[in-house]
């Protein structure tokens, strides 16, 4: 009995105080980590990663000033990514770099904690679920709301996700691409695959290795996939100088590479994302096709911004296509709009998807 008041006197202090924290949104994105501030809008965009001491395990560094590491560390400190394939694959580093940023876009305040809305790939199991929302109220979140990232996209570009109509969103990120149907609030039919903006990278990293005994690092790959990167032919190719180690004489080299050659270099994840698309439609109702002939897909991410590739979809899938946009933030305002939703509207959007991995 004694224990049941005091958790009830608790919850009731903890929502009181709420009153006097701001709500966050949160796109714990494999890449990158976007927050929104309720009433504020976007405030933080950094990188999801932490520098961190070998032997201690101590955080040296978060965000972009981690992520400027990446390569240049020395033996005694290390930059990781805690996020892989959209999941957690570190929950303790996980943990200190929610703490960082929640810390950073709201200073601890006298017993106050925000309530935070964080999406997640439609893909998480149970146990991943468990992992982020214990990373985050160790961080010093008060309640956590998860709602999942297509979703959380497909809201944040103002799609009408409540009507009985289809919706198919596509979001490309850093670890996983997922695709999405949605109607009356719900998803419908939803699919994630494992490749996306990492992926690419690593096949341009791969392709200059094999094809010109060139290495370069992660932040050149970027580079180059936003650059010249493409999925489909460019009416005027393009072209860029890369700089990087020759693996046979060991010395700085710098080779130039055009468009073309980087768009061999993703021809397999493009198409991989090509395929998903058209699986998705192919397990979506014939009513909600019908609506998709007029509406078209949405794509939403940061991958979405490769050159040509909304033209390389609606050309193999028959549909319009769409670039959302400020397609990199989509995500986070979803997250923003759910928290000022209805709590009852707030549930539906919560509710359980059907899923195909």
């Amino acid at each position: 009995m004694i224990q049941k008041l005091f958790k009830f006197l608790r919850g009731f202090i903890d929502q009181f105080l709420g009153l006097f924290s701001n709500d966050l949104g949160i796109d714990l994105g494999t890449a990158t980590t976007l927050v929104c501030v309720k009433g504020e809008g976007i405030v933080l965009c950094e990188p999801s990663v932490v520098a961190i001491e070998k032997s201690t395990h101590r955080v040296v560094a978060v965000g972009e000033e981690a992520k400027k590491m990446i390569g240049r560390t020395p033996e005694s400190i290390i930059a990781i990514r805690p996020m892989r394939d959209g999941v957690i694959s570190d929950p303790e580093v996980t943990e200190a770099m929610l703490k960082y940023f929640i810390t950073k876009v709201q200073p601890r305040r006298f017993l106050t904690r925000p309530s935070v809305v964080i999406a997640i790939p439609p893909s998480i199991t149970e146990v991943e679920k468990r992992a982020v929302i214990d990373s985050a109220e160790h961080a010093g979140a008060r309640s956590v709301i998860l709602v999942e990232q297509p979703k959380a996209a497909a809201i944040g570009v103002g799609l009408p996700v409540q009507e009985p109509g289809g919706n198919m969103i596509i979001d490309i990120g850093g670890g996983t691409t997922d695709f999405a149907v949605i109607s009356l609030g719900g998803i419908v039919y939803a699919k994630s695959i494992k490749l996306a903006g990492d992926e690419m990278d690593t096949s341009i990293m791969e392709y200059l290795r094999k094809t010109y005994n060139l290495m370069i690092g992660e932040r050149t790959a970027e580079e180059i996939k936003m650059r010249i990167g493409s999925g489909y032919p460019l009416e005027e190719e393009l072209s860029m100088d890369v700089r990087g180690r020759d693996l046979i004489a060991g010395l700085p080299k710098t080779i130039a590479i055009t468009s073309v050659e980087i768009r061999e270099a993703l021809a397999d994840t493009v198409q991989a994302i090509v395929d998903a698309a058209k699986s998705t439609l192919e397990h979506t109702p014939p009513e909600l096709s019908a609506d998709l002939i007029d509406r078209g897909i949405v794509m939403a991410g940061g991958g979405s911004l490769l050159r040509g590739l909304d033209r390389r979809i609606a050309e193999e899938t028959g549909l319009p296509v769409h670039v959302a946009e400020d397609p990199n933030t989509a995500v986070v305002r979803g997250t923003l709009e759910t928290l000022n939703m209805p709590p009852q509207l707030r549930r539906r959007l919560m509710a359980q998807t059907k899923l195909d991995f």
